[in-house]
């Protein structure tokens, strides 16, 4: 995880910004620790990550996970996990599934989104079928007036993909990942470096 530095506009020096990464749901715990990945790919120090969560055993669907384990997830709780933390921190926040997956029997990730108020990077896939699917999440998260801060595809490189995502799409591709083998903290840093969002687009969204 790296630290930020930024400069608003007719400032002196920039005040260090710590952004922080966040799973508030994770389902399939037993299988799947993503907190623990992004801290191992990332290098990560103790505090840029945030470990208090909803962590559910079921690899599904948080609804059904939390079904089956006999628990209802809180929208409210949830996201209050994170009032206490200073206002300074700035935050990377993974969800769980795509924008209109249920949480409980009346909201869907898209709430939780709202309830933070932050801008949403899409992630896609490169391959066939990925212009529909980003473009009805692209048109679900205008719908509910959620800011679009771009888009990362993943997969082998598709020019025609990613023409037809930021025109009909009206949004920026931030990056096109590949897909690593060994996926190590050296490889996904060097890609990073030099390929992810080379404009510094996402820069404005941590001010």
């Amino acid at each position: 995880m790296h630290r930020y530095r930024w400069r608003p506009e007719g400032a002196g020096t920039p005040p260090l910004t710590h952004v922080r990464y966040w799973k508030p749901i994770q389902t399939g715990i037993e299988q799947d620790d993503d907190t623990a990945e992004v801290a191992r790919l990332g290098s990560c120090a103790a505090d840029d990550t945030f470990e208090r969560g909803v962590r559910l055993a079921h690899p599904v669907s948080p609804h059904l996970a939390a079904r089956l384990s006999d628990t209802v997830i809180d929208l409210d709780a949830t996201v209050d996990l994170i009032a206490e933390i200073p206002r300074s921190t700035r935050w990377v926040v993974e969800g769980a599934g795509g924008v209109l997956v249920p949480i409980n029997d009346v909201h869907v990730m898209a709430h939780v989104m709202l309830r933070l108020g932050m801008p949403v990077v899409v992630v896609a896939r490169s391959s066939l079928g990925t212009i529909n699917h980003t473009l009805l999440t692209i048109e679900a998260l205008r719908a509910r007036s959620i800011e679009i801060a771009g888009i990362v595809m993943i997969g082998d490189p598709n020019r025609e993909n990613r023409a037809a995502i930021e025109s009909y799409g009206r949004v920026d591709v931030l990056g096109e990942m590949p897909r690593f083998d060994p996926l190590t903290p050296e490889a996904v840093g060097n890609w990073a470096m030099s390929n992810l969002d080379p404009e510094g687009l996402l820069l404005e969204h941590l001010c």
